[in-house]
């Protein structure tokens, strides 16, 4: 993935929110028997570009899982420059038998090249169908697109994650970057690769306990067959 969010709109997700989405009794986890496995499907943001093995988003977010206790198997399903339409291509096989969640973040790619907004909201309307049909949890995190193909471009490219969580009354994740974009560039810099466009292990370091809780979630609805 290649999308300078740095100037993108801002989004003020809090942690409020972050720390509010998910309240669930601790005897609720008791009936969960078996690891849910959860595919991660996405672009280099999901990969791990750029950062050692152990640092990517997945192996971040399945210790940031464990810590929570949580028993899941995080797929990385994350393939550097890939696009939703790669995406969709990749998802019958990604939903393997085993699979009963999973995370989609697609999109900047998309935004970079300046792809129709229609066509990419088509592509990851056929990966949510398809997860769907097999009877697997989806969780959309959104990416937002810069600025260079326009204010029209963005709102609309922006909206189309909002519109499919409705749509298919699925879980979203509005923005994948909302723990660090509105910090001071100073703060910013020190959080991101040096292409400014990939966080380095300490951004995702930032990233992950805002969009944990979401996946915690995924996990427990996925598991009590909600």
């Amino acid at each position: 993935m290649r999308i300078s969010f740095l100037y993108g709109a801002r989004t003020r997700l809090g942690k409020a929110l972050a720390s509010s989405i998910l309240v669930v009794p601790l005897t609720a986890w008791t009936s969960i028997a078996d690891p849910v496995v959860v595919a991660a499907l996405g672009d280099s943001l999901t990969q791990g570009y750029g950062v050692a093995q152990g640092d990517g988003f997945v192996p971040q977010l399945a210790a940031w899982l464990s810590a929570q206790g949580l028993e899941v198997i995080l797929q990385n399903a994350g393939v550097s420059g890939d696009t939703t339409q790669g995406g969709l291509s990749r998802t019958a096989w990604t939903l393997g038998p085993d699979v009963d969640a999973m995370i989609v973040t697609l999109g900047g790619n998309d935004a970079l090249r300046g792809m129709d907004p229609a066509v990419s909201k088509a592509n990851l309307a056929g990966i949510i169908e398809a997860a769907l049909e097999a009877d697997v949890e989806v969780l959309l995190i959104g990416v937002q697109a810069p600025m260079n193909f326009g204010a029209d471009y963005k709102t609309s490219f922006d909206s189309m994650y909002a519109e499919l969580s409705n749509q298919y009354d699925i879980a979203l994740a509005p923005e994948f970057f909302a723990a660090i974009r509105d910090l001071p560039s100073d703060d910013l810099r020190d959080l991101m690769q040096r292409d400014g466009i990939h966080p380095n292990a300490e951004g995702v370091r930032a990233i992950v306990p805002v969009l944990g809780p979401y996946v915690q979630q995924l996990v427990l609805d996925a598991a009590l067959g909600e």
